[in-house]
């Protein structure tokens, strides 16, 4: 190759390099997780919260967002009996809709649900703790992980069967604790291209299996001791 044409190839690169840069640093910063949960509560203190309205706000992100906020309610230990299923249909639907290379979608119906007064003011108080370490700790990591389409449609799934754990009527302590876990650990390491996290979402997942196992084989052992103090 001439030497004219080589240096004028090393200037586009340069300043195809140059512009790229310029473009990074004049975009906008995008919103910490806190900062979302935050401004979903600021903006919706002295009014109705639906759904809708909530990912009306946060669609301009990715639904992958979308997918932590409405698992971080499910992340303390007691169950939530009045949310967990509009906000477990949600996410198998979300979830579901990822798995199959789809563009998300809800039913009006769903989307128009209202929520608890104060619902975010209550998200606030347990789980700033769980955004501000999430904050520290996300980056991008074993990004192949989060990017390659086969492994994020087989994450999608995890999250799928993970919300239908969510939507089951079990009023027992950690219970939804397990697969909201899993469903916010696994979003957010598909939001920030993070692989260890994604990897510590199904760690997590690996311990709801356990925790469910021993949780059936003493429900089992409960229900054979009713039979005898009742003489079946």
């Amino acid at each position: 190759m001439p030497r004219r044409k080589r240096f004028h190839l090393r200037e586009r690169t340069r300043e195809s390099l140059r512009l790229a840069r310029a473009e990074l640093r004049n975009r906008p910063v995008p919103k910490k997780l806190s900062e979302e949960v935050a401004g979903l509560h600021a903006r919706f203190a002295d009014g109705p919260l639906t759904l809708g309205d909530m990912i009306e706000v946060l669609q301009g992100r990715a639904w992958t967002l979308v997918l932590v906020l409405l698992a971080l309610p499910f992340t303390q230990p007691i169950p939530l009996p009045f949310i967990s299923t509009p906000f477990g249909v949600a996410i198998a639907l979300i979830s579901l809709r990822l798995a199959l290379g789809q563009r998300p979608w809800l039913p009006a119906r769903l989307l128009t649900r209202r929520l608890p007064p104060g619902f975010f003011g209550r998200v606030l108080k347990f789980s700033a703790g769980v955004l501000r370490v999430m904050e520290k700790v996300l980056r991008p990591r074993w990004a192949w992980l989060a990017e390659s389409p086969p492994l994020v449609r087989m994450h999608a799934l995890a999250m799928l069967c993970a919300s239908v754990v969510l939507l089951l009527p079990i009023p027992v302590p950690f219970t939804n604790t397990f697969p909201a876990w899993l469903i916010l650990l696994v979003a957010a390491g598909l939001l920030e291209r993070d692989g260890v996290v994604i990897t510590a979402g199904y760690a997590v997942g690996a311990g709801g299996l356990v925790f469910f196992y021993h949780l059936g084989n003493w429900a089992v052992q409960l229900g054979k001791q009713i039979q005898e103090w009742l003489g079946f």
